[in-house]
Formats: structure tokens, C-alpha cells, sequence
């Protein structure tokens, strides 16, 4: 009934404002409608938030919720808490009750067991000299195996920083060395595959935008599980192009070596100069990195003993008289430009190997002979077939 009279009522003011009169003076009532209007016209074009209310229950519940959410979370504090004491205690209790004389067994064992030592052997077989090198990798293999045995008897135990940097030369054995340090971690339980993949600039970094971190997690993605070795590390980064999209695919990088150190070990290869400057570009890669390798340049002796072991593995065998014409252009090919170390020795064997083919064909189809072969003839490479050092051009070097 009330709702109709209002319905009546507000008609009737209505009608009545059509008709100009309302009851009441219409000076007033024209000054109100021009107030509203203007206030109207003044709110256009602005933007204002419609108060929102809510009910007092409902604010208590939200606080509610939030306490519960709050002891909840310093409950499961407390009891993570508990159970690091409790098991530190245990800890305690445990190498208490050990003699300090306890055997866990020695070195050599672990070595043996694990695999270790083979893959040390096969390192000292594969490369020539690099005692430096092979002496850091021994110690960190020794890092490896005390760890293990700490972890047999109960010690505390924490997987080290093993993302390392290799400098040196084209040449010296950085590949190998990865190959063979990705074996021995997967050999101790540090990695679970222990593949090595390489990977430049042109495999981590795109060419437009949105293209760079596809294919560094592609890559990363391969590796995981072993090892990525990043040769040329330092063409990853470009100081005078801040927009230069190798800065991602560092950044990708960065964050891989912390979070998953676990599961991947990086290895970035490199001039030793270069590499400096990088990581002075880059302090965080420096800083996440355990171990730094530094690959010397290999002596005329240690090359030509290289030269041995290539020729040997391919069933070949120098004669008495070719050594002496390797080791004058090894001598003299070190002073010239783009010596690369062992694959410039192996550029000279293949080199060999071929004048040595061109012989023995020659021999056989001049006619001068029964045109027979024999496999002394097929495994020998005489000092004719070696390049000599007076063959070598400063200005023109063909390997």
C-alpha cells in the first residue's frame, strides 16, 4: 500500500514539475536542479571508486582464516625444527658410539669400485703431458671419493661447486678432459648420465627476439644429466650492444648453474685473456664457478709423441728417419700463426698419411714394379711422406 502511495506520489511531483508548480516556490527548486546538473557536468571525464561495504561477520571470518593460516605455518616450523635437532642428535649419538678407528675402507678401493681409477688410466692414455691438468682432476676426483666415504659412515656430507672454467689454446685437451671429468662424476653418483654436449654461441643464442631462450633450454635440455661444455664462452657476451640477445642466454644460464648444480655441470672453454675479461663482464658466472683449469701449451717432445700415439691408433708407425723431419716442423710450425697444438699435429698427420697413399699407388702402377703391396708398405710412413719444415710459408700456411 505504501509502495503504490509512493508510486502516487512521485507521479504527482512529476506531473506537477511539468506543470511548473510543485507545492513549494519554484525559485528554489530550478537553483537545486542547476546545482545537480553542474555537479553532474563536473564528475564527467573522471574516474571514482564506488565505496564497497561488507558485513562485519565476513571481515571477522577473513581474519579468521588468515590466524589459522598463520599457526599452521609456525606449527610446521616448529616441527621442522624438532626433527633437524632431533636428527643432528642422532647424528651425534651415532659417531659417538663409532671408534675413531673404524675402517671404511681405503682410497684405491672406492677408486676400483667405482670406476674411478679406469677412467684416470684412460686420461693419462688419452693425453700427453698436461700434468698440471691431470693433477687437478685427480683432486677433484679425490674430493669425490672422501666425500663418498664421509657419507658411508654418516658424516654430514654437500655436493661441491662442480661448474668449472678450462683456458687455453685451441688444441690442448679441453674436450677430452670434459669427456672424461662428465664420466667420473657419473661414475661416483654425481651425474646421472654423464654425456657431454658442446655447445657455441650459434647453438645458445638466437638471431631475433623471442628466439635465444628456446634454444639455450633446448641445449640445456640435452645436457641435462651430464655435462655442457660452452666452448668460446666469451662470444656469448657483447659489451658494445647492451640489446645484444646473448646477455639472455647468459642470464638462463646463471640460473640454471644454481638451481639445478644437482643434475648439470657447466664447463666454459676459452683463451685464458678472454675468458678473464668475461668474467669480469659477468661476475656472477665467476662466482658460481668451483673450479678454474688453466691447459698449458704442449712442448715439441710431448707433440711429437702425439704425433706417435695418432699414427699408432690409426695402425700406422713412423719409420726411424721420419721422426726427425716431424719434430724440425713442429718446431718451426709452433712460431707461426694458427698453431692449434695437437690438431695442428694431427692436421700434419693426416697430411702425412695422404703422401704416404699417393707413394704407394704411384709405386704400384709405374709400371717399374710387380704393382704388389705389402702391409709393411700399407702401415709405414717414411720421412718422404712427412712435410718439412722448408715447405712451410710465412704468409701461406696449408695444413
Amino acid at each position: 500500500m505504501a509502495f503504490v502511495s509512493g508510486l502516487s506520489l512521485g507521479a504527482g511531483v512529476v506531473g506537477a514539475k511539468r506543470s511548473g508548480w510543485c507545492g513549494v516556490s519554484q525559485g528554489p527548486v530550478r537553483a537545486g536542479a542547476r546545482r545537480a546538473a553542474a555537479n553532474v557536468l563536473s564528475m564527467q571525464g573522471t574516474e571514482y571508486e564506488v565505496p564497497v561495504t561488507r558485513r562485519l561477520s565476513d571481515a571477522l571470518k577473513e581474519a579468521d582464516v588468515e590466524q589459522k593460516k598463520a599457526d599452521e605455518a609456525a606449527r610446521k616450523r616448529e616441527e621442522e625444527d624438532q626433527r633437524k635437532r632431533f636428527e643432528r642428535q642422532r647424528k651425534i649419538e651415532q659417531l659417538a658410539s663409532i671408534p675413531d678407528n673404524t675402517p671404511i675402507g681405503t682410497v684405491d678401493e672406492y677408486m676400483f669400485r667405482e670406476g674411478v681409477a679406469d677412467v684416470l688410466d684412460k686420461l693419462d692414455h688419452d693425453l700427453i703431458g698436461l700434468v698440471p691438468v691431470k693433477k687437478r682432476v685427480r683432486e677433484i676426483a679425490a674430493l669425490l671419493i672422501v666425500d663418498k666415504m664421509r657419507h658411508k659412515l654418516g658424516l654430514e656430507t654437500a655436493v661441491p661447486s662442480l661448474h668449472m672454467s678450462f683456458t687455453g689454446a685451441p688444441g690442448t685437451g679441453k674436450t677430452t678432459v670434459a669427456m672424461r671429468m662428465g664420466q667420473i662424476l657419473q661414475r661416483m653418483g654425481y651425474s646421472k648420465r654423464g654425456h657431454l654436449v658442446i655447445a657455441t654461441r650459434d647453438d645458445l643464442v638466437g638471431q631475433y627476439v623471442g628466439h635465444t631462450a628456446p634454444k639455450t633450454k633446448e641445449m640445456i635440455k640435452k645436457a641435462m644429466g651430464g655435462v655442457l661444455l660452452v666452448d668460446e664462452a666469451y662470444y656469448l657476451y657483447n659489451a658494445s650492444n647492451d640489446r645484444d640477445y646473448g646477455q639472455e642466454a647468459i642470464e638462463i644460464l646463471l640460473n640454471v648453474m644454481e638451481t639445478e648444480q644437482k643434475n648439470l655441470v657447466c664447463i666454459y672453454a676459452g683463451y685464458s685473456d678472454k675468458m678473464e675479461r668475461f668474467f669480469s663482464y659477468i661476475p656472477g658466472m665467476n662466482s658460481r664457478i668451483g673450479n678454474h683449469i688453466e691447459f698449458p701449451n704442449y712442448e715439441v717432445d710431448e707433440l711429437v709423441d702425439i704425433a706417435r700415439v695418432m699414427v699408432r691408433e690409426l695402425e700406422y708407425q713412423f719409420d726411424e728417419n721420419s721422426i726427425p723431419i716431424m719434430r724440425e716442423y713442429i718446431q718451426k710450425r709452433m712460431n707461426m700463426p694458427y698453431f692449434s697444438n695437437a690438431r695442428s699435429v694431427r692436421n700434419t698427420v693426416d697430411r702425412a698419411r695422404m703422401r704416404a697413399a699417393i707413394r704407394l699407388f704411384n709405386q704400384a702402377v709405374d709400371g717399374h714394379g710387380d704393382g704388389m703391396v705389402s702391409a709393411h708398405d700399407l702401415m709405414t710412413i717414411t720421412a718422404q711422406d712427412v712435410v718439412r719444415a722448408d715447405e712451410l710459408s710465412e704468409t701461406q700456411i696449408s695444413e
